[in-house]
């Protein structure tokens, strides 16, 4: 199974990315890996200038942790893969994409009003914002921000279907390998099937923050949205994975032909399934 390091705490996740290092870089210097992972830690549980905690119960700090390990899987795969090796530079800038991309969800301490949720609609934007404004201080260059700004904008829903443009092929790469992650690592993880109508309700408060009547809005009940999961996979997600994100999913492959990503998420579909097949009791 997919996401065997724990991903309730930066710890062992900033471990591991310390372990890559020592591994593909050996010698490298470890300590903008370590000040990041402090960084964002700090960002989003509230001590970091005018942002409160994170205060969502899906795209919570547990699911930015699930995304930065299968990007670091996916990273590590690729480079035991025989394609050319992505520099300790670019293997850091991924990083700091998967741990920024969804920091648009923050609020500032003057608002108030309801949940980061409600930024659901421009979430990628407020992210590119944050982090063109945060990620000087850890001494990255205007073109290595650029990178990471391009890696969290390929995160956006809006993106299916758009060639975005790259400055080089390597950065495509390492956008669509951090885009592959935030859609591998969610779906993939074992609360996953447990976690959808916390995701609905984001969407709801949206929403209803954008005064959407709810003959408009995509998903009208949580059961809605539950049903639908099969087709999000097959109709939306395979094919960003496939095509606007390169197929880079790919390198996951095992010698067996097996994908444990794509495992895991089949076996939660299947829950899924079987869940909203199951006749409702009182």
């Amino acid at each position: 199974m997919p996401l065997t390091i724990e991903t309730t705490s930066a710890e062992p996740v900033s471990e591991e990315a310390l372990s890559l290092v020592s591994e593909f870089f050996p010698g490298g210097s470890t300590d903008f890996i370590r000040e990041i992972f402090e960084g964002v830690e700090k960002l989003f549980t509230g001590q970091y200038l005018d942002y409160q905690a994170n205060d969502l119960r899906y795209h919570d700090f547990q699911h930015t942790l699930q995304v930065t390990v299968a990007y670091m899987d996916m990273f590590a795969a690729r480079q035991h893969s025989g394609a050319p090796a992505f520099s300790q530079r670019q293997f850091e800038l991924g990083l700091a994409s998967a741990l920024l991309h969804d920091s648009g969800y923050l609020k500032l301490r003057s608002d108030n009003a309801g949940t980061g949720a409600k930024y659901s609609f421009c979430h990628v934007l407020r992210s590119c914002a944050l982090a063109a404004a945060y990620l000087p201080q850890f001494g990255l260059r205007i073109d290595e921000i650029d990178i990471i700004l391009g890696a969290i904008r390929l995160t956006g829903p809006s993106t299916t279907g758009m060639k975005m443009r790259f400055n080089r092929q390597e950065d495509q790469i390492l956008a669509s390998m951090v885009a592959s992650a935030d859609y591998l690592g969610q779906m993939s993880a074992t609360d996953y099937p447990d976690e959808l109508e916390l995701l609905f309700n984001e969407f709801a408060e949206s929403d209803a923050f954008l005064g959407l009547p709810s003959s408009k809005r995509l998903f009208k009940s949580p059961g809605q949205l539950i049903a639908g999961t099969r087709v999000f996979w097959e109709k939306v997600v395979k094919p960003k994975l496939d095509h606007d994100f390169l197929g880079v999913y790919r390198f996951l492959t095992r010698p067996d032909g097996s994908n444990p990503y794509l495992d895991a998420i089949e076996f939660n579909l299947g829950v899924i399934a079987r869940r909203h097949a199951a006749p409702t009791t009182s």
